[in-house]
């Protein structure tokens, strides 16, 4: 499976995006209101420039405290995210995310240009429908049909 069909299978190709003068307030009622985990922070809208999580959010308040709210977004993102194109394989996306130890991973063009973004979460069920096809046409086999 390659992360051209995880982005297909998912409720939307929408990707949320914000600037990194946004304050990190506004980022966290976003996520909220969309119910996601990250969003990638461009200054154009096209590039993904960084990715900002729940986790850097709350690494900010433990730091800081509740004064990080007011801050802006690139004070707290992590620059340079490591992106996946749409031909990368999940099991690819799926080494590189656990090594690296995050769960949203923003999907660029060759150019470079943001066209998605797959989470931990969309690449372990993509996973696990591949392998339930798998067992499902290995079981047909051995009963013969």
């Amino acid at each position: 499976m390659i992360v051209q069909q995880i982005l297909k299978s998912k409720d939307s190709d929408r990707v949320i995006t914000v600037t990194p003068d946004t304050k990190v307030s506004e980022a966290a009622g976003m996520l909220a209101k969309h119910r996601i985990g990250g969003l990638v922070v461009s200054v154009d809208g096209t590039m993904a420039d960084g990715i900002l999580s729940e986790r850097d959010i709350v690494r900010g308040l433990a730091t800081s405290g509740s004064g990080c709210l007011n801050d802006k977004v690139s004070d707290l993102m992590t620059p340079k995210p490591v992106c996946c194109t749409k031909q990368d394989s999940a099991d690819t996306v799926l080494v590189r995310m656990t090594d690296g130890r995050f769960r949203h991973m923003p999907v660029v063009d060759d150019e470079g240009k943001l066209i998605g973004m797959v989470t931990i979460g969309d690449v372990v069920k993509a996973r696990l429908q591949e392998l339930s096809m798998e067992k499902a046409a290995l079981e047909s086999m051995v009963m013969g049909h």
